[in-house]
């Protein structure tokens, strides 16, 4: 019985063994994995070895499935933006009575017709009548319920057309002009408005928060026959000056936006929109011969004529009085003038008083030959002209002036008045 109680012992320990053995191996390669890939991760993260991790592909598809999204959204705020607003945007025909001309032929010396040997006519252009033609197009917006749209000055010069509105969905209005505003193109139309029917109003924006590379989008009447037509471009600049010409003026329009959304003949007038579908620019003038370089009045700019025009029926401009020049180093130099900064009061072909005679100016006594150096304490330089520092105020606002007069410098003040020529 000793003999077999022992051998059993044996076999018990022996299968211990053999277990803790099996065991043993196990958790020291499993704790050798650990331990390696612990030092694997140190290497890596202080950049001695690269690692060697997959990239994983789930991330490859949700950037490829957020740069779709992306996309969409962006055709979805145009798609949105052009319907928020297109209601809103008109189409301008201008029309005018011509003569209808006729050509016929006659011999001017009838009772010489024999000493001829082969008489001669020739042909004399003769108007038969006159009719209604359309002369012109052009765009713009709704901007009250009242029937108010915004425009291009440009767009109503002639005193002797006639101008007819045309909705999107085809309602056609005869229009009346109620205000033009010189220094920035724009120009405001009244229609009826439709008892049945009230008017969509187009939403303003802040042209002031603009940057180059944003979204725009243009709207308005392509070449006469394509109403509502849109484009889609960027803010391709900002702060442009230009020398704009058309309908027999020439202009200087300052801090207009750049774009390159497509703007064609008949677009002026119509509404530059941001993604949100506010109007933050007015279409007014392309560049011939270049690929999509348009530019647009800031809405901003425009503002102010649209209460004045709202509450007064009128845009009111401050009207100081005087001619001048902008004095520079050159004209300082052509001139003999003890500066080289201000402006100048003289005469010239177009004013020929100088001073307008009852202006604010003449009352303030100011005179010919003056330089104005100053104004409310700012130097007039050319970045700082007298025109622009005079559409900063209102009417009736008191301005301070430091003039040289003589190679004396005085302080006179101004209450600036209406401009009642526009």
């Amino acid at each position: 019985m000793k003999f077999f109680r022992l051998k059993e012992y044996f076999l018990f320990g022996l299968v211990i063994a053999l277990l803790a053995s099996i065991f043993g191996f196990i958790g020291g390669g499993l704790a050798g994995i650990l331990f390696y890939q612990e030092v694997k991760n140190h290497l890596v993260e202080f950049g001695f070895i690269a690692s060697e991790q997959p990239v994983a592909l789930d991330l490859v598809e949700k950037k490829e499935n957020a740069l779709q999204v992306s996309q969409i959204s962006q055709e979805e705020a145009i798609i949105r933006a052009v319907e928020k607003v297109s209601d809103s945007v008109v189409s301008i025909v201008v029309t005018k009575d011509l003569p209808i001309i006729e050509e016929y032929w006659i011999f001017p010396f009838e009772e010489f017709r024999e000493f001829f040997r082969e008489p001669f006519d020739f042909r004399v252009p003769q108007p038969k009548e006159r009719r209604r033609r359309e002369i012109s197009w052009g765009s713009g917006f709704i901007i009250s319920e009242q029937g108010l749209i915004l425009t291009n000055r440009h767009i109503v010069l002639d005193r002797e057309a006639g101008y007819t509105v045309i909705t999107t969905d085809g309602r056609r209005f005869k229009a009346e002009i109620v205000a033009k505003d010189p220094f920035h193109d724009l120009a405001f139309l009244k229609i009826q408005k439709d008892e049945e029917k009230s008017f969509p109003v187009a939403a303003l924006g802040d042209s002031d928060v603009l940057r180059a590379g944003q979204t725009v989008i243009a709207i308005g009447n392509a070449l006469g026959t394509f109403k509502n037509t849109v484009s889609v471009g960027v803010v391709s600049g900002l702060g442009r000056t230009i020398v704009a010409s058309g309908g027999g003026v020439v202009e200087t329009l300052k801090d207009v936006i750049q774009t390159d959304a497509a703007i064609n003949r008949g677009n002026s007038g119509g509404p530059l929109l941001n993604l949100e579908g506010e109007v933050i620019g007015i279409n007014t003038a392309i560049v011939l011969g270049a690929e999509n370089i348009g530019f647009a009045i800031p809405v901003n700019q425009a503002k102010r004529g649209i209460e004045q025009v709202k509450i007064t029926g009128k845009i009111s401009h401050p009207f100081l009085g005087v001619c001048w020049v902008q004095i520079t180093g050159a004209l300082q130099e052509e001139l003999n003038l003890p500066v080289n900064y201000g402006v100048l009061i003289k005469k010239s072909l177009n004013c020929p008083y100088g001073i307008f005679p009852g202006s604010a100016a003449e009352e303030a006594g100011l005179r010919v030959g003056d330089i104005i150096l100053e104004w409310n304490g700012q130097k007039l330089l050319p970045e700082k002209s007298l025109a622009e520092m005079i559409q900063k105020h209102i009417a009736g606002d008191k301005v301070v002036l430091k003039i040289l007069r003589n190679n004396e410098q005085k302080i006179i003040e101004a209450t600036l008045d209406e401009r009642r020529d526009i």
